[in-house]
Formats: structure tokens, C-alpha cells, sequence
């Protein structure tokens, strides 16, 4: 009988043993996310070139950024040389944008939050 006795202490202390060592991972995965908290959600970025049916560079186009989840909607002039710019923008949402000039309207491209990409390049064609 001493024997199943000591060989039960043995298979109790082995499993209070796991036990401890599956809360202290458990623990440091924890932590690991409470930093990540702390940090804040990563911001994403898009940026591209709105251009005209031949290619061209459209100066003072408008683009639009529209928030799907507030509905919200940002605006940006192209510049000189066609280029937009948006940041700060949430890992949470969804996003449409597209870019408008003379009445004219490019095609409307959408940005996922299911997409984990912090920057996003997008150009953006607009018929003259």
C-alpha cells in the first residue's frame, strides 16, 4: 500500500506542478496583451495618385474617404502632382474611397478592417 501512496503524491505534486505553470503562461499571455493595450491600436494609412483616363496627374481632385461604421466622410485635394494622403485611420472600420473632378467620378474601391495592412496604396482614375 505504500507504494500506490507514494505514487499518488508523486501524480498530485506533478499535477499541481503543471497547474502552476499553465496559470503563469496563461498570466504572461495576459500581460502581453494588457501592453499591447497600452500601446493603442495600430493606425493605418492610404495614400495614392488620382490620374485621368490618360494617365495624367489631376490636380485639386477631390477624394473622399467614407467611414462605413459612423458613416462619416473626409475629404483631400489631390496636389500638384495628383497625390492624396489619409491617416490615422482605424484598424475597426471599413472604409470606401474614391475621387471626383469636373462631375466626373473614379470607381469606388473599398478597405476592410478584416485586412491587417497598416498602409494601404490606392489610386484612383478619373475620366476627364
Amino acid at each position: 500500500m505504500k507504494g500506490i501512496s507514494v505514487s499518488f503524491r508523486s501524480f498530485a505534486r506533478k499535477l499541481i506542478l503543471g497547474a502552476c505553470c499553465i496559470s503563469g503562461f496563461s498570466a504572461a499571455v495576459q500581460g502581453a496583451d494588457v501592453v499591447a493595450q497600452e500601446r493603442g491600436p495600430t493606425q493605418r494609412v492610404v495614400q495614392g495618385k488620382v490620374v485621368g483616363a490618360d494617365n495624367v496627374a489631376i490636380k485639386g481632385a477631390v477624394i473622399y474617404l467614407k467611414d462605413s461604421r459612423s458613416l462619416s466622410v473626409k475629404s483631400f485635394y489631390s496636389d500638384a502632382e495628383g497625390n492624396y494622403r489619409f491617416g490615422q485611420l482605424s484598424q475597426t472600420s471599413d472604409y470606401e474611397i474614391w475621387a471626383e473632378y469636373n462631375g466626373k467620378k473614379s470607381g469606388v474601391k473599398s478597405i476592410s478592417s478584416f485586412d491587417n495592412k497598416s498602409q494601404f496604396i490606392i489610386n484612383l482614375k478619373v475620366d476627364k
